[in-house]
């Protein structure tokens, strides 16, 4: 009996010990993380010669009646966030991360421990700043599935920077959350379905990234028309036109600069292929920026029934394009470091559920800014590029795995 009052006595003691360490511990890092999450970050600079500015505008394209929808015979409406080369007043202060109901875009609808308030969050552009001299080319920038154009900031200020307009599109319906007249609007079972299973939805996808790439048209033609009156009047160079997409949104630039005749080329960031462009390929020039575990650039060995899917998505569309590729891996990002998420603060629960990789926070979008401003100059401007001619890459985290050079 005293044998077990003494190892009872140990146990409750050791016990006593662990629990007083588990809420030390934790009761560190949750100081930790109140601390980091209200810390003031800076998106990374842009690389361009160009101030940047910033307008937002809603349309409608009263041509097509909206599938996703909730109630059917809605016309297709959309949210465009457009960035621009700028001539800004001396000290204008920058325009707000996610103004009004934009701010929904946090994680559950509202800021909480262990993310960046967007309230601290620090961009480039100024809002409604008067475009500077010039024309310039247009690039149409679609999200991932369930995002929004506002959290592709880094890489559309980028590439206003190096003189382009850039037309940030959020796909109505699809995405988690996109404003509309001031009014949040969220997503439908049509325009983001749940299936987990990608070869069983494929079908479905085929069907979503005609919708998106109609979408992406649709903009570039409204953004071509505003060379005719108003802010952009006599600076769009509407002539040239690339689209440019994360994931899904990735998937429907390929689409988009199928159906366009008048594309100059597209970029896929690490998006599966979908849409009819998967088995005819496409003839303008086309890049693919994949994450480390990505199949889309048709090189990986696949795990799982998705994967090969992927893989044989991306070999077909590879096998049917006539026009030149451009194909890199980036080692350590996942798939959402190619958007805003890898530049600001997320708790380490958090970023393992969102997927981000073990690369540098900054490192990707860095990394991506520089691939893409490269790809868009030599296609719509010609211009030589050293970066996307080499065999290797200045950067030691980027596999090259095609050039067309």
């Amino acid at each position: 009996m005293r044998t077990d009052r003494r190892w009872l006595r140990r146990t409750l003691k050791t016990l006593l010990v662990l629990a007083i360490v588990l809420v030390v511990t934790l009761g560190g890092y949750i100081g930790y993380v109140a601390v980091r999450q209200g810390q003031q970050v800076t998106l990374p600079a842009p690389t361009g010669r160009y101030p940047v500015g910033r307008t937002t505008a809603d349309w409608t394209d009263h041509a097509r009646t909206d599938p996703l929808a909730p109630r059917p015979g809605m016309p297709r409406e959309l949210s465009a966030w457009l960035w621009y080369p700028a001539a800004p007043a001396p000290g204008a202060p920058p325009a707000p991360y996610a103004p009004g109901a934009w701010s929904g875009l946090h994680m559950g609808g509202l800021p909480g421990l262990g993310e960046t308030s967007f309230a601290d969050i620090r961009v480039h552009a100024v809002a409604d700043a008067p475009v500077t001299a010039g024309r310039f080319p247009v690039v149409v920038l679609e999200p991932g599935l369930g995002l929004a154009a506002p959290q592709y900031t880094t890489l559309a200020e980028n590439l206003a920077s190096h003189g382009y307009l850039v037309a940030g599109i959020t796909p109505t319906y699809s995405a988690n959350l996109t404003v509309l007249n001031g009014r949040p609007v969220s997503a439908t079972p049509a325009g983001n379905p749940q299936d987990s299973d990608a070869a069983a939805m494929r079908p479905a996808n085929d069907r979503l990234v005609s919708v998106w790439a109609a979408d992406d048209r649709f903009a570039a033609t409204r953004v071509a028309a505003l060379d005719a009156t108003g802010r952009f009047a006599g600076h769009v160079d509407a002539a040239t036109t690339l689209y440019l997409g994360h994931s899904f949104g990735g998937a429907a630039a390929l689409q988009a600069c199928h159906d366009d005749p008048h594309c100059a080329g597209a970029a896929d960031l690490d998006g599966t292929q979908f849409g009819t462009v998967v088995h005819s390929g496409l003839g303008k020039p086309m890049m693919l920026l994949a994450s480390q575990s990505s199949c889309i650039t048709g090189t990986c060995r696949p795990s799982n029934a998705d994967e090969q899917s992927e893989r044989d998505a991306a070999r077909a569309v590879l096998a049917a394009s006539t026009g030149p590729v451009w194909s890199y891996r980036l080692n350590g990002a996942e798939h959402f470091n190619f958007s805003d998420y890898g530049a600001y603060y997320l708790a380490a629960p958090i970023r393992s559920v969102v997927g981000l990789g073990s690369i540098d926070s900054d490192d990707t979008l860095t990394i991506t800014n520089a691939y893409l401003a490269a790809f868009v100059d030599h296609v719509a401007r010609g211009l030589p590029e050293p970066l996307l001619a080499g065999r290797s890459s200045p950067y030691p985290k980027v596999g090259v795995q095609r050039t067309a050079s």
